[in-house]
């Protein structure tokens, strides 16, 4: 079976973000659908391991390395860090795997594209979020709004930038690294669109979308045993106190809204708690509770508490994976028209609302909500994450090839002439 090296800025144990769930739930697929050896490449960064130790790790089958990042790095070691790079080219050079599969690098940076080429072996690298495009990573400029360029220009960065000139310089490297992809995949139409109209081209590309953690059987029972038992309307928003993702129009809309008869669930995103401690709560209407963030194995749990998710999100994001994990459990979403994040079936596809527009429009979606006759929507189809990893394999069956790939680990060696 296939040997694949995975690689993401985070991985298990180290868990952090959407795009991390991702790589580690699609790799653990391949393994147990699949049959493939995995490894994983990530990063740490501790006071007590010498600065670029190497560390290995045990999590479940997949053999986990680390790599001990020292916090001061230059700005070019954060996009092309050779020190990486040749450590990344000593790991594929032991591991001798028949596939590189680079999620997000930043931190790491590109260069274990270049180390993976060198070997001879295929990479495919799969773009999460705009890293590629942004020195800032999300197209949000500093005053906290959305960068809305399409397509992306470096030339038009310079209000963004501290230098502009090594943003230049990022830009052109990142490009040429990509190019030397077997395969770039992207989570949406949108981010592929973007990326394309904006320079960005490996050898072949493909939308390969983010599966879900579908739900548990015994789920529906529990989410309509929750409902009989009436109680207030429960929204749930799972983006953290920031303009990124509309918290501050989620305040002032329920600000004034004049009315009580609903809850309110704060998911707690950061590792060790804390994003809501300075977050004055004690003025809004109804009932407010901040709870932790879930895990992939318990979010059942959590979401059978919802009726309705908000997410006013202020930005062109690139995929929406809360968005179908409530989608798929049939709890109605409040959103944005906003990227890849609608690139789905579901209810109320004619009530999104505008990036940029007014607490009194996401007020309207609240009442409508809360007033609303009909019953709660079915749930949507959507693709969980060995729906996920099956693709993934076939999108990559003409690039690993055992017996070439058996060749290359063990090669023969040349006779000698008579």
């Amino acid at each position: 079976m296939p040997h694949i090296l995975v690689g993401n800025v985070f991985f298990a144990p180290y868990t952090y973000g959407g795009a991390t769930i991702v790589a580690e739930e699609v790799a653990r697929a391949l393994h147990r659908d699949h049959g493939w050896q995995v490894s994983a490449l990530s990063a740490v960064s501790r006071a007590d391991l010498p600065p670029y130790a190497l560390r290995k790790l045990q999590t479940g089958a997949i053999a986990s390395y680390l790599i001990n990042l020292p916090p001061e790095r230059a700005y070019a070691e954060m996009y092309s860090n050779p020190v990486v790079t040749e450590i990344a080219a000593r790991l594929i050079q032991s591991l001798c795997p028949d596939l590189v599969h680079l999620h997000c690098l930043q931190e790491l940076g590109a260069g274990p594209i270049r180390a993976a080429r060198e070997a001879g072996v295929p990479v495919v690298v799969s773009t999460h979020d705009f890293w590629w495009l942004c020195e800032r990573q999300f197209m949000i400029d500093p005053e906290g709004r959305y960068c809305a360029q399409t397509p992306v220009r470096v030339e038009n960065c310079r209000g963004c930038v501290l230098d502009h000139g090594r943003a230049q310089t990022r830009s052109r490297h990142l490009a040429a690294a990509l190019e030397q992809a077997d395969l770039v995949t992207y989570p949406s139409e949108f981010a592929r669109n973007l990326s394309r109209s904006s320079g960005l081209r490996g050898k072949r590309d493909a939308v390969w979308q983010n599966g879900v953690t579908l739900p548990c059987p015994g789920f529906s029972e529990a989410q309509a045993e929750r409902r009989r038992k009436g109680g207030p309307h429960v929204f749930a928003f799972c983006g953290g106190p920031s303009q990124l993702k509309g918290w501050p129009l989620i305040r002032d809309a329920f600000l004034t809204l004049e009315r009580g008869d609903f809850r309110v669930l704060l998911v707690d995103g950061a590792p060790g708690g804390g994003w809501w401690d300075k977050v004055q709560l004690s003025r809004l209407p109804g009932q407010w509770e901040v709870v932790p963030r879930y895990e992939q194995d318990a979010m059942d749990a959590f979401w059978a508490r919802v009726d309705t998710l908000l997410f006013p999100s202020q930005w062109k994001e690139t995929f929406g994976l809360t968005v179908r994990e409530a989608l798929c459990r049939g709890v109605r979403v409040i959103q944005t028209d906003s990227g890849g994040t609608v690139e789905h079936q579901g209810p109320d596809r004619d009530r999104m609302l505008t990036i940029g527009g007014g607490a009194a429009e996401l007020q309207a979606e609240l009442r409508h909500a809360l007033d609303r006759p009909d019953p709660h929507p079915a749930p949507v189809p959507v693709a969980g994450f060995a729906d996920q990893a099956a693709e993934f394999v076939r999108l990559t069956q003409g690039l690993i090839e055992p017996q070439g790939a058996w060749s290359r680990k063990h090669p023969i060696p040349k006779r000698k002439s008579a």
